[in-house]
C-alpha cells in the first residue's frame, strides 16, 4: 500500500514539475507581431520579431510630428517628418504574467528597450513653407508597457531619457547646449 502511495505521489510530483516547466517555457514573445499605431504626435507601422523568449527586435517606419514657435513665424507651426526606428525590447515580466494567468498575446507586457531613431531632413507636411528641418539621431533607453485590448487592438506607453545628435549642429539654436532627448509616448494600435 505504501509503495502504491509513494508511486502515486512521485508520479504526481513529476507531472506537476513538467506542467510548471511547460508554463515557464510557453511564456515567450510572439514570433512576429505586425501593427499600425497612432498617437498624439504621429503615425507608425511596426514589426516585432522574436530574438529570444523575452527579447524582440522592433523595426518601425512612421511620421513623427512636431510643434514649433519662433520669431520668424506669426503663429505656432506644425510639421511631420519621417522616422526610422530600430528598437530591441526586453519583455521582462512575461513569465510573471503567465503565472498570474494574464494575457501576453501581441507581446503584452512591461519592457525595457533601447530606442534608436533617425529623422532625415525631409519634411512631409507642414503649415509653413521653407522650414529648415535638421536631421537627427536619437538613442533613448526606455521603460514601457504594452497591452492587448481584445483580439486586435493594443495600447502602449513609455518614457525614457537619452541622447540626441544633430547632423548639422551649426543650424541648431537652443537656449542651452544640452543633447538630451526625451521619449514620452502614448499610442493606440491595431495588431494584424
Amino acid at each position: 500500500m505504501t509503495n502504491k502511495l509513494l508511486l502515486t505521489l512521485f508520479t504526481l510530483s513529476i507531472f506537476h514539475s513538467i506542467q510548471a516547466q511547460t508554463k515557464t517555457q510557453s511564456a515567450s514573445v510572439e514570433k512576429s507581431v505586425f501593427s499600425i499605431q497612432t498617437g498624439f504626435l504621429g503615425l507608425w507601422v511596426n514589426h516585432e520579431a522574436k530574438l529570444t523568449n523575452k527579447i524582440a527586435l522592433r523595426t518601425e517606419v512612421g511620421l513623427d510630428a512636431g510643434i514649433f514657435a519662433g520669431y520668424n513665424y506669426p503663429k505656432t507651426g506644425f510639421f511631420m517628418v519621417p522616422a526610422l526606428t530600430l528598437e530591441p525590447r526586453w519583455y521582462y515580466n512575461i513569465n510573471k504574467r503567465v503565472r498570474k494567468s494574464r494575457n501576453i498575446s501581441g507581446n503584452s507586457g512591461n519592457f525595457i528597450s533601447l530606442k534608436t531613431t533617425y529623422h532625415p531632413d525631409v519634411i512631409v507636411l507642414a503649415n509653413y513653407d521653407n522650414i529648415d528641418f535638421i536631421s537627427d539621431f536619437l538613442i533613448v533607453p526606455t521603460w514601457g508597457i504594452r497591452r492587448q485590448i481584445g483580439k486586435h487592438f493594443n495600447y502602449e506607453t513609455g518614457i525614457g531619457i537619452g541622447y540626441i545628435h544633430f547632423f548639422n549642429p551649426d543650424k541648431v539654436s537652443f537656449d542651452n547646449d544640452s543633447d538630451v532627448a526625451v521619449n514620452l509616448h502614448l499610442r493606440l494600435g491595431y495588431h494584424f
